[in-house]
């Protein structure tokens, strides 16, 4: 009996052995658990005849310096001179601050009163500008049957406005003489001067430069220019 036992021990364990060494099989003490198994690690293996990504292209750009434009500067249109301001180196000798604010203040009411002040006048002419009458004191000349006003201080407001209008007005007490214009020529000038400055040398001598009713015609023709003269007359 125990003989018996003992063959059937012996048998289940060479059967026992003979399992765990068959072929592929690790057997209970050689097998591992699955979470040491290290997985093997695959390899990718880059394609060399991959394209590199490219890099973008810079867009071209004019360098070249632009050209330098010429800048214009806009001309103000200019107001138009009147006939006397476009000739240049026209001569003016303004009065004084005592002839302008006393003397010519004084004979101007005279006059307008009707007092003969050595025959001056009231001059009445309409401004260029304005189209207001502007008045000052004159001495009218009566020469061989003609009429002239004279400007010994040279091409002052008066005759400015004179050559605009045309004409004026004489004014004396409540007489007014309403009359026309006309300039003289220089080259008409000599004679005129010469009969103004024997009636008023006392009186405007100074305005013109040494030359008096002696001189010689064509000294009073070197000044002509300088005093603008205006052949008046009425009706």
């Amino acid at each position: 009996m125990r003989e018996q036992t003992a063959k059937n021990a012996n048998s289940r364990t060479r059967n026992s052995q003979s399992v765990n060494d068959r072929p592929g099989n690790d057997g209970p003490q050689n097998r591992r658990p699955l979470s040491d198994r290290t997985p093997t690690p695959t390899t990718v293996t880059a394609n060399p005849t991959a394209a590199a990504p490219s890099a973008p292209t810079a867009t071209p750009t004019n360098t070249s310096t632009p050209k330098a434009t010429a800048s214009v500067k806009a001309t103000a249109p200019t107001k138009a001179a009147s006939p006397a301001q476009s000739t240049p180196g026209l001569h003016v000798k303004k009065p004084g601050r005592f002839t302008s604010k006393v003397m010519n203040p004084i004979v101007s009411w005279l006059t307008a009163r009707g007092v003969n002040v050595w025959g001056a006048q009231v001059l009445a002419v309409r401004g260029r500008s304005s189209g207001e009458w502007r008045t000052t004191p004159v001495n009218p000349l009566t020469l061989d049957g003609g009429r002239y006003l004279v400007a010994p201080r040279g091409h002052v407001q008066w005759t400015r406005n004179m050559r605009v209008a045309g004409g004026g007005e004489l004014r004396r007490g409540g007489r007014v003489e309403a009359f026309r214009a006309e300039e003289v020529a220089d080259d008409d000038k000599p004679a005129i001067l010469r009969g103004y400055l024997k009636r008023w040398k006392a009186e405007v001598g100074v305005f013109f430069d040494g030359v008096g009713p002696d001189s010689s015609d064509e000294e009073l023709r070197a000044i002509a220019a300088k005093h603008p003269i205006f052949r008046i007359t009425t009706g």
